[in-house]
């Protein structure tokens, strides 16, 4: 009778068990001096012995660290080496595909990636339905920030000089519904932050509306935006209400593949 399953079983544990002790000093030691074994065994409802054993392999690997005085722990060099190692294979197109990819399958719109570049937006993805109309836009163009949805996630999370660099470029309408008054932009990206989306209604193009939510980085800084785009006819504004909680999900999805801690 072989034991090699239930081995097997117990090294599957035993990794999960230190991987939430990681987790738990990564999350709560901050950066002060760390956090103590009696916290951490209290707080996971396991006895200190069962700790130390379950950090000693990531003291050897240099994930964690134990402080030879007070003996509280804290994360490791190694921790830094890992996210480097991550964060250097990144980058914001690639994190992105497959959860662009799958808002496009469920909304049936076209779904876009932008960065910005003061004071515009930049298209580096897009993902459309062939059976629908196919929107205008291009990866590699350029607009304005003021007048899209995703200009208006990420200029909402950017500080005051990003506000004033768009409105010194100027804000010419390009149709009716264009904004183009400063402190009309200034409310409309508080509102943005308080629905966590942005909306831009025929504001670029006159039969085109637009939901977009930001996408940050491992600083938590903003990294880009997302949107979904589709005719007025398809996208009413009870279908905005309806898509904007999905664009704001695949934005933190994103930022989480990006480090980004909000979300979680």
């Amino acid at each position: 009778m072989t034991t090699t399953p239930p081995a097997r079983r117990n090294q599957s544990s035993s990794l999960r068990r230190a991987l939430t002790v990681l987790e738990y000093v990564r999350d709560r030691a901050g950066r002060g001096r760390g956090i103590s074994l009696t916290q951490i065994a209290d707080d996971l409802g396991v006895n200190k012995s069962t700790v130390l054993r379950l950090a000693t392999p990531l003291i050897e690997a240099d994930l964690l660290v134990r402080d030879r005085e007070t003996g509280w722990f804290r994360l490791g060099h190694g921790t830094l080496r890992l996210g480097q190692a991550y964060l250097s294979s990144l980058d914001l197109r690639t994190a992105a595909a497959e959860p662009l990819r799958l808002l496009q399958h469920a909304v049936g719109e076209t779904c876009h990636l932008v960065v910005y570049e003061p004071p515009d937006v930049v298209y580096i993805d897009k993902v459309e339905n062939e059976a629908s109309v196919r929107m205008a836009s291009r990866i590699g163009s350029r607009v304005p920030a003021y007048r899209t949805a995703v200009g208006k996630a990420m200029l909402a999370w950017q500080g005051e000089d990003a506000f004033e660099t768009v409105v010194a470029a100027g804000m010419p309408p390009v149709t009716q519904y264009t904004v183009t008054d400063a402190t009309r932009l200034r409310v409309e990206l508080e509102r943005v932050r308080q629905r966590g989306y942005a909306i831009d209604d025929r504001e670029n193009e006159p039969e085109v509306r637009c939901v977009a939510a930001p996408v940050f980085d491992h600083t938590d800084a903003v990294a880009g935006a997302l949107s979904v785009s589709g005719l007025t006819t398809r996208m009413t504004p009870a279908r905005v209400r309806e898509v904007g909680p999905m664009v704001v999900r695949t934005g933190l999805d994103i930022s989480h593949v990006l480090g980004s801690g909000r979300g979680r």
